[in-house]
């Protein structure tokens, strides 16, 4: 099947033969025909397949000009990343329309994105939290919304954006068409929908955890994090295909941290990028990125939702996830738009259990590969990976204090006041060493 094989108008077959697009994939075919027919939608895809080209082609089908200044079409997604890259899929759709999109998202000055939005716009793209503001402070109305899309609706309630999304969606007309794409369907989601959806289909490109057929998964035992950070350096340098690498932490600190150490072998050509990174610093890593300028960048979690990086060649979890469906997100970076990836994994025995339940999800046993014969193993443990002795406290018995009256204390010299008449004569024999009289009387 190809595009002109779905019900699209000329503007958009144009803008899809501009972009080298042909044929649609999985999620988009089965996704169009439901949204056409104007049923509710719960889009099930892995990352990586299509889906914001699957809800944008029948959204802005079905888009009519209007001299209407507010949104009909309103996109809630979960990072200011993924707004950006839905903006940018927008415009290279409407490329031969006069729709306008605005992107807003927290993190800088709400009163320009006000006067943005005031100026009118079509499709509106936000991040729940400023949306829910821009609402209160009245830069547009809700009324004009026809379609309802959230996007990695998942990732969002994990973020913490569950009271937003639920005032946004209270706010909403009754009479709209709501489509929710997302990876995974957890039972908070199941909840959402079945308060705010009206008998949603579902879609489903593929079932939750199946890994991706064009990523080729591998996994190193290493045994502590040192060794860790070797065969990190180890691979780099000696595998020239690594062109385009996403390196994945646990955690904020960690991807700092091995970017400091990572950067003064390779200066220039790493990044590194999580949600403590000012807004610009992570537009731009992610720019240089894509652009080629650096080789690999760190990150956090944040990054493997929402971030539609082209040509990734490898992904290396440099730490498990801590949620096991984060690891089918992250893998999802590479072997994008039917092109080869691979995802690497560097696993130590305290990080076994986590695999495990990553195999259990995708029900696939990744294949395990030797240590290099040129690598260094280090034996320099990491304050968590010395082993804690544990003493036994022996817990003494505290002897009885005495029953003992009110607390005394002697009082200093200075402080003692004593009470005491002194005569006149004995003052003045004191003083002058001879009573002092008035005289005799006369």
């Amino acid at each position: 099947m190809t595009f002109d094989d779905l019900n699209l108008n000329t503007p958009l077959l144009s803008a899809l033969d501009d972009l080298g697009y042909t044929n649609p994939t999985t999620i988009q075919r089965k996704v169009f025909s439901v949204v056409m027919s104007g049923a509710d939608v719960c889009g099930i895809a892995q990352t990586g397949t299509g889906k914001t080209f699957a809800y944008l082609l029948p959204c802005l089908r079905q888009w009519k000009f209007s001299k209407e200044k507010n949104p009909q079409v309103l996109i809630i997604v979960p990072t200011r990343e993924l707004v950006a890259q839905v903006v940018e899929a927008v415009k290279a759709l409407s490329t031969y329309t006069s729709l306008v999109v605005v992107g807003v998202y927290g993190g800088v000055n709400i009163n320009t994105q006000k006067l943005e939005v005031e100026k009118g716009l079509d499709v509106l793209v936000a991040t729940p939290g400023r949306l829910y503001d821009l609402a209160m402070n009245g830069a547009f109305k809700t009324k004009s919304i026809r379609q309802l899309v959230i996007d990695e609706v998942d990732e969002m309630l994990n973020l913490g954006f569950r009271t937003q999304l639920k005032n946004i969606l209270d706010l909403l007309p009754a009479r709209r068409q709501n489509l929710m794409f997302s990876a995974t369907i957890t039972d908070e989601v199941e909840q959402l929908m079945d308060t705010y959806f009206n008998d949603p289909v579902r879609v489903e490109a593929a079932p939750t955890g199946t890994p991706l057929e064009n990523i080729i998964q591998t996994v190193y035992d290493v045994p502590n994090f040192y060794t860790k950070v070797n065969l990190l350096e180890f691979l780099l340098a000696t595998n020239i295909d690594m062109s385009k690498v996403l390196v994945f932490a646990a955690t904020k600190k960690l991807a700092d941290e091995l970017y400091e150490q990572l950067e003064a072998k390779y200066p220039g050509t790493a990044g590194v990028i999580h949600s403590n990174k000012e807004q610009n610093h992570r537009f731009n890593t992610v720019k240089q990125f894509q652009e080629g300028n650096y080789r690999f960048i760190i990150a956090t979690d944040i990054v493997a939702r929402g971030i539609d990086i082209a040509e990734v060649t490898h992904v290396i979890n440099f730490d498990m996830p801590e949620v096991p469906e984060n690891y089918i997100h992250r893998i999802g970076r590479t072997g994008r738009a039917d092109k080869k990836g691979i995802a690497i994994t560097f696993a130590t025995p305290a990080e076994k259990e986590s695999q495990a339940a990553i195999e259990d999800l995708m029900k696939y046993t990744i294949p395990v590969t030797d240590l290099p014969a040129g690598l260094v193993i280090s034996d320099v443990l990491t304050e968590d990976e010395k082993p804690k002795v544990f003493m036994k406290i022996i817990q003494l018995k505290v002897p009885k204090k005495e029953e003992v009256g009110p607390s005394f204390h002697e009082k200093s010299a200075k402080n003692k006041k004593v009470n005491f008449i002194v005569r006149k004569k004995d003052r003045m024999i004191k003083k002058y060493g001879k009573p002092i009289t008035r005289g005799q009387k006369k």
